[in-house]
């Protein structure tokens, strides 16, 4: 194997979620999943790829706005922008649905958000204690409740992003 070559020299088959996917689709489908920054190499051996490929498609990535990286680090590490990820998904959203129906659902999710926001005495999901409830079942409760108020606050977020996305034409401001 050369230094330059896509997949190192392996015997061992590639995973069926990686067949008939390229080098290029394994490093991001790798990436898309890691969830805290991660030595290239690392990611090279997840993608079934030799390093410098991996990193080659990294840097690529990192181009794009999918990835950052921490270059200063030896070896480099890596991780998924997920503010990337939400603004695609914001995207999404603002081409799937109309304006009127983007905000709809805004308003029904801040009901949700104003339910929680009553119930649980706080503006700021991070602030209830989930633990100090007695029984096993409360705290189970007030853990599941916790979890859908902070994902009702992400989707907010992305709803409101693809609200101004859809008024201004694809845009984040006014052109």
């Amino acid at each position: 194997m050369t230094e330059f070559d896509p997949a190192p020299e392996s015997d061992a088959p590639q995973r069926r979620d990686q067949e008939g996917t390229d080098t290029f689709g394994r490093v991001y489908d790798v990436v898309l999943g890691i969830t805290s920054p991660t030595a290239y190499t690392e990611i090279a051996e997840l993608a079934d790829c030799s390093p410098n490929a991996a990193k080659k498609h990294l840097e690529r990535l990192v181009e794009m706005g999918i990835v950052r990286a921490d270059s200063n680090s030896r070896p480099a590490r890596y991780e998924r922008n997920d503010g990337y990820l939400e603004w695609q998904e914001a995207s999404r959203i603002a081409t799937d649905l109309s304006l009127e129906e983007i905000i709809d659902r805004v308003e029904a999710l801040e009901a949700q958000r104003n339910e929680y926001e009553a119930q649980f005495e706080t503006t700021n999901p991070t602030d209830v204690s989930v633990v100090d409830h007695g029984d096993h079942d409360t705290i189970h409760d007030r853990m599941i409740a916790v979890s859908e108020w902070q994902g009702l606050t992400r989707d907010i977020r992305l709803y409101e992003l693809a609200r101004q996305l859809s008024q201004n034409d694809g845009h984040l401001i006014p052109a």
